[in-house]
């Protein structure tokens, strides 16, 4: 159980654990394949695939005739993505290389799905990333976009309803400030899923389609599952070592670019570790219950066929 990557440099690594496995509820995704048509699909494409999760999960509902390439600007995670497609005996469906997604190393009119989990969250400028989403997708073809509201996780939480009033406001409004400096820092908007169906219209996706995640990770002693042994360490692991959503550096430099005030942070920071010092250790005694929502969004979109070639049946993927 835990995190392999714990403390590593590159980016996302506090979030590459074992709780990432427990994302998605496989008949959900079962039946986005088939909201998606992705029994035609052949050729996909995992923007940001770190280090292969989102592409692992849709592989298991694509043809076994799929081919699934994955694109992360870090080579470490390259290279763990393809180990471990290799440790599942699936290097022959999945490959990895480096390349940004601001600026793919592929042809326009590739992929049948061009698709990222979380990575236009972390984006400067998420419209340039989606705009060569939708430049390497074949006309005819899906962009989707797995991506939260993570603000709305300051309220989903069963100690929210027995803390003070005052204080879960002032967590809400630590999040929300921190939030909207780092956007202001050009390194992504973590409540983007928010704006992203109308990101897509603005950049030409027809039959835009919006659902949400049903996954509800529940926390319920005595924790016995591995899924929820997974969580309660990853908790107990951020408050040991002092972890928020970001690292106190991080939160600080957020804060600020945010609107919050110098003299404001040390007071926010200590709420915010006294908070989930106060989960881990009901954790410890085997008290801590939650019901575990989240709010992700899953929107997808088509990329129109130019006019000349909509008469062409069959030749290009279609979107039932």
């Amino acid at each position: 159980m835990g995190n392999e990557f714990v403390a590593h440099p590159s980016h996302s690594a506090e979030y590459f654990g074992d709780t990432r496995d427990s994302w998605w509820n496989p008949d959900y995704v079962e039946l986005l394949a088939r909201r998606w048509g992705l029994s035609r699909v052949r050729a996909v494409l995992d923007v940001g695939c770190g280090v292969g999760h989102w592409g692992r999960v849709l592989g298991g509902v694509l043809p076994r005739a799929a081919r699934i390439t994955g694109v992360d600007r870090d080579p470490v995670w390259v290279e763990k993505a393809a180990e471990r497609a290799a440790a599942r005996g699936d290097a022959d469906r999945f490959r990895y290389q480096v390349g940004v997604a601001e600026a793919l190393p592929f042809e326009g009119d590739t992929f049948d799905l061009v698709t990222c989990q979380t990575v236009l969250i972390h984006a400067a400028d998420p419209g340039a990333m989606l705009a060569e989403m939708v430049r390497v997708t074949r006309p005819g073809g899906l962009v989707a976009v797995a991506e939260p509201n993570n603000l709305a996780g300051a309220l989903l939480s069963a100690a929210v309803l027995h803390a003070p009033v005052d204080e879960t406001l002032a967590l809400v409004r630590f999040q929300l400030l921190c939030e909207r400096g780092k956007a202001a820092l050009g390194e992504g908007h973590n409540s983007l899923g928010e704006l992203i169906p109308e990101l897509f219209a603005r950049h030409g996706l027809t039959d835009i389609q919006v659902y949400l995640n049903d996954k509800a990770n529940v926390v319920l002693p005595p924790y016995r599952s591995s899924e929820q042994r997974a969580t309660v360490e990853e908790i107990a692991d951020f408050a040991r070592r002092e972890l928020w959503i970001w690292s106190r550096g991080d939160t600080h430099r957020y804060f600020l670019a945010g609107g919050g005030e110098e003299q404001e942070f040390e007071g926010c920071w200590a709420a915010a570790m006294g908070a989930a010092r106060r989960t881990a250790e009901a954790i410890a005694r085997g008290t801590h219950a939650s019901a575990g929502g989240s709010v992700g969004y899953v929107v997808s979109g088509t990329k129109p066929s130019p006019p000349s070639s909509r008469h062409l049946q069959g030749h290009v993927y279609r979107n039932p």
